[in-house]
């Protein structure tokens, strides 16, 4: 597997476990949250866990703004 492709299943992956929390801002943060780490593991094998960071955020809040709380749901947010 390219790096590229780790880096794309990664942040899949990101998107796939946003967010937790009923509210669109909760999701957005915690998907936000989750999209960073993996992307900066992921900017990591790359050589720029910055931009991984900053992609993989963009993505986990953009996916967890999006998703509904019956579509995917991680439980209660640690900050509630």
């Amino acid at each position: 597997m390219n790096r590229i492709a780790l880096v794309l299943a990664m942040l899949a992956t990101a998107a796939s476990l946003a967010a937790c929390g009923s509210s669109t801002g909760d999701r957005a943060i915690s998907g936000g949250g989750i999209g960073a780490g993996v992307g900066a593991l992921g900017g990591l094998l790359l050589g720029s866990p910055i931009e991984g960071a900053l992609i993989g955020g963009a993505v986990g809040a953009g996916a967890g703004a999006l998703t509904k709380e019956k579509d995917i749901n991680l439980g209660k947010p640690i900050w509630r």
